[in-house]
């Protein structure tokens, strides 16, 4: 009975503590709220960063391994292709020493003749030297012709000089410029002068009237002006052709309806070059093309003719060259004899 009591007592002491421990809780439940949801979305930001950088770093694996397998992949593919590059490269070479070394044997063996190519070569040497000869004894002439015409033009140029100057000669009463008392002998030029005689004069007064006859020095035109000796009158002034508004309305006409007249470049396309070009390319590549087969190893390109170059025919070789083989046979020198091969060398 007393708890009860005292519970009685304490009852409105407790409703004041209840109302204000819900008070309090009411305050703060706003803040609380945000500090849970900031809380969870920090929680929640750090569960996906690490669930991200988990599936980065699995991707990140995933790519190298499939990386690794193609790099090797195509490696392998690259080494492949360059070793079959480097063996057909091998390959090439070596068909083309077999073709040198068969080519050289086969040229020696049945169309080469060393001795007339060697027979030929001396000739040539020969028929060189003497043309350089030849050629050195007409630049000799020529020099010789063109010294001669230079020393005739100067005497000519000092002829003529002597012509013009033929008044500066010495007389016996009054010594010339080139013959001056104080030199010993008389200048070249006064030797000159004494052979040579004066240049007629074009001017003279019995040129003159010769050359005017009965005339007077002016002349008379039909028109009463008067010109000098010898210059032609003037030509009458042309007519000019009407302009503007004094031309005929049919010849204005006529003008404008003229057909045009457009020029070789208006005419040519702009294309014109580059299609010439391309049509002889492919004239070029069409002409260059053989469809026969080279066969080296048949009977017809072994049996056939030597075709002979320009300097086959010669008159320092007295056996056309490739005629004979480098090493002929002769089966007429073989009888009563077998097993056995006599060579010769042409």
């Amino acid at each position: 009975m007393a708890g009860l009591v005292r519970l009685q007592n304490e009852i409105e002491r407790i409703k004041k503590e209840y109302f204000n421990r819900n008070r309090l809780a009411e305050n703060n439940r706003q803040v609380e709220n945000e500090a849970a949801i900031k809380i969870q979305s920090w929680f929640r930001g750090c569960q996906v960063r690490a669930y991200l950088s988990h599936l980065q770093r699995k991707a990140t694996i995933i790519q190298k391994t499939w990386r690794g397998f193609k790099g090797r992949a195509d490696f392998r593919q690259m080494a492949k292709a360059a070793y079959f590059i480097m063996k057909m490269n091998f390959y090439h070479k070596m068909s083309v020493r077999i073709q040198r070394r068969w080519r050289g044997y086969y040229v020696r063996k049945r169309i080469h003749n060393y001795y007339a190519r060697k027979r030929y070569m001396e000739g040539l040497v020969r028929k060189n030297e003497q043309i350089r000869r030849d050629l050195d004894d007409y630049s000799e002439v020529q020099r010789r012709e063109r010294e001669k015409q230079a020393l005739e033009r100067i005497e000519r140029e000092k002829n003529l000089q002597a012509q013009r100057l033929h008044f500066l000669l010495s007389t016996k009463q009054c010594p010339g410029i080139f013959n001056s008392p104080f030199r010993p002998g008389p200048d070249e030029m006064e030797l000159r002068l004494r052979r040579t005689k004066p240049q007629p004069s074009t001017t003279s007064p019995r040129n003159r009237t010769s050359l005017l006859g009965n005339r007077s020095p002016l002349a008379h035109t039909s028109a009463g002006v008067p010109t000098a000796l010898g210059a032609k009158p003037l030509p009458p002034i042309p007519s000019k052709k009407p302009q503007g508004p004094f031309r005929e309305p049919a010849e204005v006409w006529a003008q404008r309806q003229r057909c045009l007249e457009p020029s070789l470049r208006v005419q040519t396309s702009i294309t014109d070059l580059e299609q010439a070009r391309e049509q002889l390319y492919s004239e070029m590549w069409r002409n260059r093309v053989v469809e026969a087969r080279f066969q080296p190893f048949s009977k017809a390109h072994q049996n056939r003719k030597y075709e002979g170059l320009v300097h086959t025919s010669s008159s320092f070789q007295t056996v056309p060259y490739g005629s004979k083989h480098f090493r002929e046979e002769h089966p007429e020198n073989l009888q009563g004899k077998k097993g056995t091969i006599c060579f010769s060398s042409s």
